[in-house]
């Protein structure tokens, strides 16, 4: 835990500060919470985070479905991990042993953030450059917040949460369920920035509420994990929490921001938020799954990166731009093809 968070808050997509203050923040922080708070979750889960296998087990899935019917290509596909092992150092040896004729990058996260996707990239175009990858043809898809593969497993599955929630609802006299679509939160200054990442996870909503087709739906947008005292994009999910508890009405939280399950939806929503729902006085709270492995999911991630085969550089999964111009730090704009 410790050495993870020592390499998240290094990086400078995360702290925008010189180095050596990089470095004394992040031994600070990483030694702090990996004694606390980080250290009180993960034990909940096991002591480790599930997300390296969770991956493995979707990019099995998708390898399996793009060497299907594929007689002009083999597709060989790899994991990197941003801030732990496998990081991008080892991965880029494992993929200059398969001696590919073209990479091409896929971010885990459906919506394009300068500290997600973008910092990804960056370490890889960086131990790529000292490689014998670095003359190799590559595209980088920087997103995907409203495909429509990631959209139809989206609904599924909250789909099934709603019909349960709705029938016990209407069953017991409680007001109709309200969904909480929760993202991984950002601190303001990213957004006024230019980031991008806001607008995506906001497109990712519309779509999924347009493709539910509930009329009378009863949502609402919400944003999770923040820290520290700096002020983050809002609302905050354990204040939407407590308003839906001061109404008496059920809540149905959906993590879109995230593809697998991990710390942050098996304990942070699961547990933490389950109880602030329930102290709140929510009469009911439900959790909706990933779209991990779902058919939907998985079989247009592979039409994807099969689109991708002659395009180089960077493109959204559209190939086109996503954001509007006012996004300054869209991976179109600014990362260096």
């Amino acid at each position: 835990i410790k050495p993870f968070l020592f390499n998240f808050f290094m990086d400078r997509n995360i702290i925008p500060a010189p180095k050596f203050i990089r470095f004394l923040l992040a031994k600070y922080i990483s030694n702090k919470r990996s004694k606390g708070e980080a250290l009180k979750s993960y034990s909940r889960i096991g002591g480790k985070s599930p997300l390296l296998e969770n991956s493995i087990k979707q990019i099995e899935a998708i390898e399996n479905i793009l060497n299907q019917n594929s007689d002009d290509f083999e597709f060989k596909n790899f994991i990197c991990m941003r801030y732990w092992n496998p990081r991008a150092s080892e991965v880029v040896k494992q993929v200059e042993e398969y001696n590919p004729d073209k990479i091409i990058l896929v971010p885990l996260y459906p919506q394009f953030s300068t500290t997600t996707s973008g910092s990804s990239f960056e370490e890889w175009k960086a131990v790529v450059r000292n490689s014998s990858l670095d003359n190799v043809k590559y595209c980088f898809i920087c997103c995907y917040p409203d495909n429509s593969g990631f959209i139809d497993s989206s609904a599924k599955l909250i789909r099934k949460e709603y019909i349960k929630a709705k029938k016990e609802a209407d069953e017991r006299g409680w007001k109709k369920p309200r969904i909480l679509f929760s993202a991984h939160g950002l601190p303001k200054s990213f957004i006024k920035k230019g980031d991008p990442y806001k607008y995506q996870c906001e497109e990712t909503v519309r779509k999924i509420v347009e493709r539910l087709g509930i009329s009378d739906i009863d949502y609402k947008r919400c944003y999770q994990s923040r820290v520290g005292s700096i002020k983050w994009i809002e609302p905050y999910t354990e204040e939407v929490i407590k308003e839906a508890g001061e109404d008496n009405i059920p809540i149905i939280i959906y993590p879109h921001a995230f593809v697998n399950e991990h710390v942050e939806t098996l304990v942070e929503i699961e547990e933490q938020y389950r109880e602030i729902a329930i102290n709140s006085g929510c009469p009911a709270f439900y959790r909706v799954n990933t779209v991990s492995v779902d058919d939907y999911f998985i079989k247009d991630f592979a039409n994807i990166i099969k689109n991708k085969i002659d395009f180089e550089g960077v493109c959204s999964y559209k190939e086109k731009r996503i954001c509007s111009s006012r996004y300054s730090k869209c991976a179109m704009n600014k990362i260096e093809k």
